[in-house]
């Protein structure tokens, strides 16, 4: 650990923070111009498709997008408004300006360069401090923000999930605002029982969970603010599947991130678990999530119910990840919260 902190490299940092707000800001402009003024979501031709079907490789091609019947390569042009001009009614015939149709492709461009700001962000504040970057409330925040554009953006490669860009990042913007406004802190060591390998492992862990449920708590959020006569949003049935695809991922690696924490308590306190408010509430949330997973397995639930169940998880996750730091004290306080 490093004697000094490199103030130029903490400077930079900073930086790069407030430009990736900045950015995904703009991208969160972009995909709202795509949903205003894009083809609705649920245009009657399409109405029988299948969604979220995988990316296949070439998609978007002209003769793929003629030729094809139902097939994943031909509905590119359905969900892509730059390949519907004339269906919308582009040009001087009325509709919207020829311009919108680049409005998708400029949001996904700038939350990808939003996602290289805030990487970078991460890299210089643990290059300026020599240790892992999250070790105060102000960096896990900014890591969480970035795992849950790092869902978003490496679900979209796979999955044409771009319609839930807005939202992603809307909240991503918001809670590094929040993070810069009240959780900032100058860059420092850490006290000595976060300077372990398990914080590595453990809140790396964390980390991407959260980045997951970040996700699926947007979607559920949407699901329930839908009306049902509206076109611009996404389906009730696009929004279910992504929030459970991402609990799926997630679950397992927020159980790693527990049983990894207990083993990190043993090795620093001298016991698996001792009732912390930290600890108490990491299980709640697993308990939380393991009922929504239980109840669409076994039960069928599925639907609003399913939704107002891991939309209590996702408020346990973030109680547990905000809330306990703030609020509660205990052996996790060292977690820095200013004032």
């Amino acid at each position: 650990m490093p004697a000094e902190v490199d103030t130029g490299l903490a400077t930079l940092s900073d930086q790069l923070i407030l430009a990736t707000v900045l950015l995904y800001v703009f991208a969160m402009i972009a995909y709202a111009l795509d949903l205003a003024f894009g083809r609705p979501a649920e245009a009657p031709a399409r109405a029988a498709r299948p969604r979220l079907a995988p990316v296949a490789a070439g998609v978007g091609a002209a003769g793929a997008a003629s030729g094809s019947t139902g097939g994943t390569a031909g509905t590119d042009a359905d969900r892509d408004p730059a390949a519907t001009g004339t269906a919308r009614g582009d040009g001087p015939s009325g509709g919207p300006p020829a311009w919108t149709r680049w409005a998708g492709p400029a949001g996904v461009a700038l939350s990808w360069l939003g996602w290289a700001a805030n990487l970078a962000s991460l890299l210089t504040r643990g290059l300026a401090v020599g240790r892992w970057p999250w070790g105060n409330m102000y960096e896990f925040v900014v890591a969480m923000c970035f795992a849950a554009m790092s869902a978003f953006l490496f679900m979209q490669l796979r999955y044409r999930v771009r319609f839930l860009g807005a939202f992603v990042a809307v909240a991503a913007a918001l809670g590094l605002g929040f993070a810069v406004r009240y959780l900032h802190v100058q860059a420092g060591p850490v006290v000595p029982a976060l300077n372990s390998y398990w914080i590595a492992i453990h809140v790396s862990a964390a980390i991407i969970a959260s980045g997951l449920f970040i996700l699926a708590g947007v979607s559920g959020i949407l699901y329930l603010v839908r009306k049902d006569g509206s076109v611009r949003l996404p389906s009730r049935p696009d929004l279910e599947r992504v929030a459970h695809r991402a609990i799926v991922i997630g679950f397992p690696i927020w159980t790693f991130a527990v049983i990894a924490g207990a083993l990190w308590a043993d090795k620093a306190w001298g016991r698996y678990w001792g009732w912390d408010p930290k600890e108490i509430w990491a299980f709640i949330t697993w308990i939380a999530y393991a009922a929504y997973l239980h109840a669409r397995a076994t039960a069928g639930w599925k639907g609003k119910a399913a939704m107002i169940v891991q939309l209590i998880a996702f408020a346990c996750l973030l109680f547990n990840l905000v809330g306990v730091n703030i609020f509660l004290g205990g052996l996790h306080s060292y977690a820095e919260v200013p004032g």
